[in-house]
């Protein structure tokens, strides 16, 4: 007699749908079945125990449960083939968030169409944009596409891939930034995009310290892959299918022919492992969602490097894709031994790290992290203030646009800013500039 299979997935919608606890389970699956199986609370009492303290389970992994339990099937082969069918096709999930999400200010949302409507949106667009399919990557028309496409070589033949969202995208990812991402607060190691943080932060603690290591990761935004991403939705406690839409939102599979014109500097296989990395649907650089989505994402990590950095009797600072340790004399004999571990456990928790940028700077060389000297205390480099001051000085000499040689739109503003972060690492330095600045004429 084969299994009854509306049952699998019928049990499987109750078990998801909202209290993850036995009574809960027992409870919304009676009302299904229409009563109180014997065989029911011993069902869920081994569902709690094979996911508890994980991530809130897909249907697909409780169909998979059921499946793979000997009693249950045996069971099931007894039961009505009609039993749950009409419960299933109108069971509904509720929110239902981890231990340690229950105090984050997100939300409620339980459905697509409710998504939508917290969007400002229609359903079939929020599928749209989602394009959980892929169907965009696929096709070569531009118009159809939801980005706008810029590769950037580096000079260690790594190649950077700039994946701008259009404006209809853009403002639903800003909508999920303000109303889901900025309520969830950050690891206190972390100081890239997060508010009332900066690169001088970032800096700060390693100032003046016998030895500084400064490690990169390889490849970041791109190895956040959309899978990870859903998850993390639904560690908030959104839904299968809730979580699903926000994960396509904010993640992107980048079509192929964008390669075709780029020559790759870091040698064949290099160039086809990032294409092969692109092409899978991962968290685009220049999306308003991606830098918060990733320090969110990092928060094991962080943990994990912040602990291992305490034992070492070290400091630990992330921006971005940049990593910072720094310590006393203890911390400098066993930096090397120190560096490999903290690949290690890049690598376990998904990140690759780029080797030949890896830097130990004792205090007889430059100490450089981020473009931020941190020898004494937090300072700009000589030759960025130099060239900075020389460039304001030909604009007072000879006109601002003598000098906007990169042609950038609003060149004020683009100098306004280099002069601000001056300001902030460096205050007299930056008055200096600013002196300067108000000596400019603008036409």
């Amino acid at each position: 007699m084969r299994p009854n299979v509306c049952l699998f997935e019928a049990l499987a919608s109750a078990f998801v749908a909202g209290d993850p606890t036995v009574d809960g389970i027992v409870a919304r699956s009676a009302r299904m079945l229409g009563r109180d199986w014997r065989w029911l609370r011993p069902l869920a009492q081994r569902y709690v125990e094979t996911f508890a303290g994980r991530v809130r389970p897909r249907r697909s992994d409780a169909v998979d449960f059921l499946r793979g339990d000997k009693r249950f099937r045996r069971i099931c082969q007894r039961i009505p083939s009609h039993i749950g069918i009409a419960h299933w096709l109108t069971q509904s999930q509720r929110m239902l968030p981890m231990a340690a999400a229950k105090g984050w200010r997100v939300p409620s949302i339980e459905s697509v169409s409710a998504l939508a409507d917290w969007l400002g949106t229609d359903e079939n667009y929020v599928e749209w944009f989602a394009d959980l399919k892929a169907l965009s990557c696929k096709s070569d028309h531009n118009k159809l596409r939801h980005y706008h496409y810029r590769v950037l070589l580096k000079d260690s033949g790594d190649v950077r891939l700039i994946e701008a969202p259009k404006q209809s995208l853009k403002r639903l990812q800003q909508r999920i930034l303000t109303g889901i991402l900025n309520g969830i607060p950050a690891h206190p190691a972390t100081h890239g995009f997060v508010t009332g943080r900066s690169i001088k932060t970032f800096a700060a603690p390693h100032a003046g310290k016998r030895i500084v290591l400064r490690i990169d990761l390889r490849n970041f935004f791109p190895s956040f892959r959309a899978a990870r991403i859903e998850a993390f939705f639904r560690t908030m406690g959104y839904p299968e299918t809730v979580a699903a839409m926000l994960a396509g939102i904010c993640t992107n599979a980048t079509p192929r022919d964008i390669w075709h014109n780029v020559k790759p500097g870091g040698g064949p296989v290099q160039f086809w492992e990032t294409r092969s990395l692109y092409a899978r649907p991962h968290l685009p650089q220049g999306a308003p969602t991606s830098p918060a989505i990733a320090n969110l994402c990092c928060y094991r990590l962080d943990c994990r490097l912040a602990g291992l950095a305490r034992s070492a009797g070290a400091v630990y600072t992330r921006y971005a894709d940049d990593l910072a340790f720094s310590g006393s004399k203890s911390f400098e004999k066993s930096v090397e031994r120190f560096s490999i571990h903290v690949a290690a456990i890049a690598l376990e928790e998904g990140f690759s790290v780029n080797h030949h940028k890896t830097r130990i700077m004792r205090q007889g060389v430059r100490q450089r992290l981020a473009g931020v000297v941190v020898n004494q205390h937090p300072n700009v480099l000589r030759h960025t203030f130099d060239r900075l001051k020389a460039t304001l000085t030909n604009c007072v000499r000879y006109g601002p646009s003598s000098q906007n040689r990169e042609r950038h739109i609003n060149f004020r503003a683009h100098l306004e800013g280099r002069i601000s972060f001056v300001e902030m690492l460096n205050r007299n330095k930056g008055s200096r500039l600013r002196k300067l600045f108000g000596q400019i004429r603008w036409e």
